[in-house]
């Protein structure tokens, strides 16, 4: 009997623990690939709004505008920008902020 109990358990903890430990681990990764495309829809929604400045001398006042002559696209699914226009010199205050349930 302990020579079956040495070989069952290990068994058992494999059959238990590995598929625990890779679900951890694909929700850890899925996490991070959710935070990673956030930061890269801000970095194309800021490219877009230096582009437009260094090509028309101004920020543009509102996000729209860069969507539709810069193609700054975003997934308005998965996410939303908070573009606050501060002034024609100055670079706007660009969030991206993902919509609930969308992760």
């Amino acid at each position: 009997m302990r020579h079956l109990l040495r070989f069952l358990l290990p068994a058992v903890v494999l059959v238990v623990g590995l598929p625990l430990c890779l679900g951890a681990l694909s929700q850890t990764l899925g996490d991070r690939a959710a935070a990673e495309s956030l930061s890269l829809v801000e970095e194309n929604v800021r490219r877009a709004a230096v582009q437009c400045y260094a090509l028309e001398g101004a920020y543009p006042q509102d996000f729209d505008y860069l969507a539709e002559r810069y193609g700054a696209a975003v997934d308005e699914s998965r996410c939303r920008v908070d573009y606050i226009y501060i002034g024609s010199n100055l670079m706007p205050d660009i969030t991206v902020v993902p919509l609930e349930g969308s992760a």
